[in-house]
């Protein structure tokens, strides 16, 4: 599976953007705030129907505009084409099409194309809270899995209710009943989703430890542990334990969002230990896992992108990352980089690689041939 053609229309600072893409490497070069992330961006919201970041659908709509609009064709393993559009509105609802038809449930898109984003600020993934590291697993299994999402969604909703009405009873008891119903409707989704990430993290290990070897040229061993409330307790007995302390401090205290993944390096917590490079190493680690364990549950080749990879990583394990990543191993890449020459005098080593470089420049990018084009008529 690869993604052929990407189509943007006044999103971020790109105008309007058409590029025919090589099935196997697309390098995105240009100064820091040209676009590059943005095309990435792009490619990310046609696979799991919103961006990475947190920010809001109307944010990435271009300034001064009012709508956006994305497009993209893949090409599947038998040879079909699916052609996605998303379409984006400021304070209306986004809509997400293929191949002509509308999703009734957008949701229903996620997983049907994985993808893979390795971004700087994935270094979060050890140093912030275990929100971070949640979402790694909800990401990882949301594509893999739709009832496992549907029942992130449900959880989720169920919880923001199960908070609210806990505020509105102010430290009191609830004599409606109404918080032992959310107890109810919860215990289903939160028994799913903690079987499904128990059942994660022993294939997640095994690629991981195999992925930092690599990279790492086998310097450190490294290794997770998941932790959760639901290991000890079932859900009924949690949420019975915790009610005084919910009532007390008017918030949901036990359940699967307070799980957590701890990461090691030789057996030390790994925040505590790891240099710079290493931490970089570790987190490239988790996403190349994560990549391969899609891979596997899918029956699809996912695509890569990586963004700015290369700040504080050395040049003998930049090396053996792309090393890894250009093998035959992996499908479609995206790298972006602020150095025109260092992924390309890498890639001198690997004349079998189908590849394409686009240098990026204010919110427009063209390939070496358009540039040369270009330039001439100037």
């Amino acid at each position: 599976m690869h993604l052929s053609t990407l189509k943007l229309t006044q999103f971020k600072n790109y105008a309007s953007q058409a590029l025919e893409l090589s099935p196997r490497l697309n390098c995105f070069v240009g100064f820091n705030g040209a676009g590059k992330t943005n095309l990435l961006e792009a490619i990310y919201y046609l696979c799991m129907s919103k961006g990475y970041g947190t920010g809001q659908d109307q944010y990435n709509i271009r300034h001064g505009d009012q709508v956006a609009r994305l497009e993209g064709t893949f090409v599947l393993d038998d040879g079909r084409e699916d052609r996605i559009v998303v379409k984006l509105r400021k304070r209306q609802r986004k809509v997400l099409e293929r191949n002509g038809t509308p999703y009734e449930r957008i949701s229903d898109h996620v997983g049907r194309y994985p993808v893979v984003i390795v971004t700087p600020d994935d270094i979060n993934l050890v140093l912030e809270g275990s929100a971070t590291r949640r979402k790694l697993l909800d990401n990882s299994l949301s594509q893999t899995d739709p009832v496992y999402l549907n029942h992130l969604i449900t959880y989720n909703r169920l919880l923001d209710n199960r908070n609210a009405r806990l505020k509105e009873l102010e430290g009191h008891g609830d004599h409606t009943g109404l918080l032992e119903v959310y107890n109810q409707q919860m215990a289903e989704p939160a028994a799913y989703i903690h079987t499904k990430r128990k059942e994660f993290i022993g294939p997640f290990t095994a690629l991981l430890t195999e992925a930092y070897a690599r990279i790492s040229g086998q310097r450190e061993e490294v290794g997770l542990t998941y932790r959760s409330q639901l290991n000890e307790l079932d859900w009924n007995t949690l949420i019975d334990e915790r009610a005084e302390k919910d009532r007390i401090l008017q918030r949901t205290t036990g359940g699967i969002h307070r799980d957590e993944l701890v990461f090691t390096q030789d057996d030390h917590p790994l925040r505590r230990v790891a240099s710079q490079g290493q931490l970089k190493s570790f987190v490239l680690s988790l996403k190349l896992a994560q990549y391969r364990l899609l891979e596997q549950s899918t029956n699809r080749t996912p695509i890569l992108l990586l963004d700015d990879i290369f700040d504080k990583l050395d040049h003998e394990r930049v090396r053996q990352l792309l090393e890894l990543v250009m093998s035959s191993a992996f499908g479609q890449l995206f790298i972006t980089d602020t150095d025109p020459e260092r992924v390309t005098s890498l890639i001198r080593h690997h004349p079998e690689v189908d590849w394409q470089r686009f240098l990026v420049v204010d919110g427009v990018a063209r390939n070496e041939a358009e540039w040369k084009r270009f330039l001439e008529e100037e």
